[in-house]
């Protein structure tokens, strides 16, 4: 069985099916940090289109900050090529519940490499800017100056995850992406198989993001995780309003 005959039979964890056609891209999202905050609905309501429903887990709202290693991204019948598929990659997001769909939306991207953050945008359409990001084995950095956001983060992986909580999963198993274009609302269906999540504990962690009214780094992330990550497949992106 191929790698992704692998990844596209593991289905016992998908909430919903996956897309009747041909998956056209595929990608690592490898040793990601999850920082996650439970935020007031209706500051984060006021980032994000009015089509979208906001997800919330026990009536709560949550954005969290992903930084991972984005590795080996090519379209359906290209190989990977590492000077623009390889990077460092920060995103916030925040958790959509659209017609039983649930997914998340991205209120920024960054990516370290100018060329993969330029060509990521220009194929999907998603928020990607320029960073300046350097990951170090347990150590990651991002400044991006035009913004003044900052990440820092020295951490310490521990052992698995033995049993996850629903919060945990609520988090982390999401199966598409949502994005304005335009005006206009797509979404992303992607695929991969279930998280493996390790306990982490954060031995430092300097930061600052803000939107709007919502600021990160005056207080402590509410939940944290760590992955060595997963492989995913994806599909284009479907117009839904």
């Amino acid at each position: 069985m191929s790698l992704i005959d692998e990844i596209l039979s593991a289905t016992a964890h998908r909430p919903y099916n996956m897309p009747g056609t041909k998956w056209t891209y595929y990608q690592e999202w490898n040793n990601a940090l999850f920082l996650h905050w439970k935020v007031p609905l209706e500051a984060l309501r006021k980032l994000v289109p009015e089509q979208l429903m906001i997800d919330t887990f026990e009536d709560g709202a949550y954005v969290s900050i992903v930084a991972f290693t984005m590795q080996k991204i090519r379209p359906r019948n290209l190989p990977a090529v590492k000077v623009i598929s390889d990077f460092e990659e920060v995103n916030v997001r925040t958790y959509i519940n659209n017609d039983g769909k649930k997914g998340v939306y991205f209120l920024n991207i960054e990516a370290a490499k100018k060329l993969s953050a330029y060509i990521a945008k220009a194929l999907s359409g998603l928020p990607y800017e320029k960073s300046q990001m350097k990951r170090t084995g347990s150590q990651f950095k991002s400044v991006n100056k035009r913004k003044g956001f900052h990440l820092s983060a020295n951490f310490d992986i521990q052992e698995i995850h033995s049993t996850k909580t629903a919060l945990d999963k609520w988090l982390t198993e999401r199966y598409c992406l949502y994005a304005d274009i335009n005006n206009d609302i797509y979404r992303y269906d992607i695929h991969h198989k279930e998280w493996e999540l390790n306990k982490v504990i954060l031995e430092k962690l300097d930061l600052h993001y803000h939107f709007g009214n919502l600021e990160f780094g005056n207080r402590a992330p509410d939940l944290i995780h760590y992955s060595p990550g997963v492989k995913v497949v994806a599909w284009n992106k479907t117009k839904i309003s």
